[in-house]
């Protein structure tokens, strides 16, 4: 094991340990191919790399279950990718309905939250898009609600947009729950990630030579790409230059 009291990976723990038992499930469900390929694959040993990773999620940083850490991840981007298409289909009409009056127009999308948020919600900014979500809740008046709908808006996109807030909201403390179950990470911890990432590492620059001329699968033994899926509205901090190492 390595011994180094420094981390030689860029992401959050959870976010490593969580990409790293992302990784071992496409390699388990590939690994017919994967051990034909590299004998010494052969099992237990995906098996075994997973399940001290699933221990290092639930001893290490005191999570009980990685796969409700990954449910509560995956509901939060499945509600932002609704919450986003949603607000885009409402701002559109608003555009196109009020075009005629520009003052109006400009004034609606202020109040609603658009002026302010939306183009950070397209950097992926959780904040803003929460922002958002919630400022056109508040100030969606009953007054301006059917100003809006007596221009074409169907009555129930808007309560799509207004459920989206409380939603994510529940889906964000879940998460940030998981994610805070956490003890303190010690010498020996840390070594045990870094030794878990490096095994992770070789186990995704190999595999995805295997499938070079399938991007599909390739792409699941992506460290950055697994990553930056798991947690779209998150900054990862892992480089492009990360990426094509893992690729070369």
């Amino acid at each position: 094991m390595a011994s180094t009291n420094q981390r030689i990976y860029s992401t959050k723990n959870v976010d490593m340990l969580i990409t790293s038992a992302t990784i071992l499930e496409s390699a388990i469900a590939n690994k017919d191919f994967l051990i034909a390929k590299r004998s010494a694959w052969a099992d237990p040993f995906f098996d075994k790399l997973k399940d001290r990773i699933d221990a290092a999620i639930q001893n290490l940083l005191g999570i009980d279950n990685a796969k409700d850490l990954r449910s509560a991840t995956n509901a939060i981007k499945n509600i932002q990718a609704k919450a986003i298409d949603d607000l885009a289909e409402v701002k559109i009409q608003i555009m196109e309905d009020f075009k005629s009056d520009k003052p109006r127009q400009s004034e609606i999308l202020n109040i609603l939250g658009y002026t302010t948020f939306y183009k950070d919600v397209h950097k992926k900014d959780q904040e803003a898009l929460i922002n958002l979500l919630f400022r056109f809740k508040t100030n969606l008046t009953p007054q301006l609600r059917d100003e809006i709908v007596n221009k074409g808006t169907e009555n129930i996109l808007l309560d799509n947009v207004i459920n989206h807030a409380n939603s994510l909201k529940d889906a964000d403390i879940s998460q940030e729950t998981f994610k805070g179950l956490r003890k303190e990470i010690t010498v020996a911890t840390r070594n045990e990630f870094n030794d878990i990432y490096n095994q992770v590492i070789s186990i995704s620059k190999i595999a995805s030579k295997f499938f070079k001329d399938e991007p599909v699968k390739k792409d699941h033994f992506s460290f950055y790409k697994v990553s930056r899926k798991l947690n779209t509205f998150e900054k990862t901090v892992e480089t492009e230059s990360t990426e094509t190492e893992l690729t070369e």
